[in-house]
């Protein structure tokens, strides 16, 4: 069984490179993250003609997140159970469902923008009802796993100089400690590094030539329990998916299961 983990930066705009993505990649199950459009504007019909079932998580703004599968979509969870608001409305950042053997959730954790910003003291906030949300589900003895664009560099290793990183949002000690706790819940990052590549990074900035002199940071994250982690046959970074026009600014996460 393979699933991804992708954030699309608008599936509007990506969506002739999802499709060709999905039919040559084998993949099952998506986990999808930033789709930048209304739940009635995702294209379900085109996905289900590609053997896809879809659950969808949108309204329409900057967020958005998405499950396609097609080894069986059920027991769909939309939204973030507890999890805070940020002025006035709880953002569409969390939907979990039971895809064949195995339950799934697809997680845009919030970006943080500036240490003394607002939005990171809800990012800690979110990160911290996501830990109590998951817990259940990661003491079950399925193979169930987070994954998503978490904004955050497990280490120093994880972005391409932790120099350039200085006072800035998605290496701080607090991120680093909540993904921690959410580690402690049972769960393990499942994509070991340095895979392929000594800096197997998932996400490069649009600008200054980040992806060619690949300065880029690794914070798109598959967190799997006990039997998730036993089921991983192979992981990889689809860094091809990175190249060429019309690229989403992350590269899919790809991980293999013998479920």
């Amino acid at each position: 069984m393979r699933i991804a983990t992708w954030n699309v930066n608008s599936i509007t705009a990506r969506l002739p490179r999802l499709l060709a993505w999905l039919e040559g990649s084998g993949t099952d199950v998506l986990c999808i993250q930033e789709t930048k459009c209304t739940a009635g504007q995702f294209p379900a019909d085109e996905l289900r003609e590609l053997g896809y079932e879809s659950a969808v998580h949108a309204d329409g703004r900057w967020n958005g997140v998405a499950l396609v599968s097609r080894v069986g979509l059920s027991g769909v969870v939309t939204g973030l159970p507890g999890g805070p608001e940020y002025e006035g409305v709880q953002e569409p950042r969390a939907i979990s469902a039971d895809c064949g053997p195995v339950r799934l959730w697809s997680v845009y954790v919030p970006n943080g923008r500036e240490v003394a910003h607002d939005h990171y003291a809800y990012k800690l906030r979110w990160l911290q009802a996501l830990k109590t949300a998951v817990a259940q589900d990661a003491a079950a003895e399925r193979p169930f796993a987070v994954l998503g664009d978490f904004n955050i560099a497990p280490a120093d290793e994880d972005v391409w100089d932790i120099a350039a990183f200085e006072g800035s949002t998605h290496v701080t000690a607090a991120e680093r400690s909540a993904l921690e706790a959410l580690r402690s819940a049972g769960l393990s990052d499942v994509v070991p590094r340095p895979l392929k590549y000594d800096h197997p990074f998932t996400y490069w900035d649009y600008r200054q030539l980040s992806f060619p002199k690949n300065r880029g940071m690794r914070i798109d994250l598959v967190y799997g329990n006990g039997p998730f982690a036993e089921a991983v046959k192979d992981s990889y970074v689809d860094r091809e998916e990175r190249k060429g026009k019309g690229a989403s600014d992350h590269a899919p996460v790809v991980v293999d299961l013998d479920v």
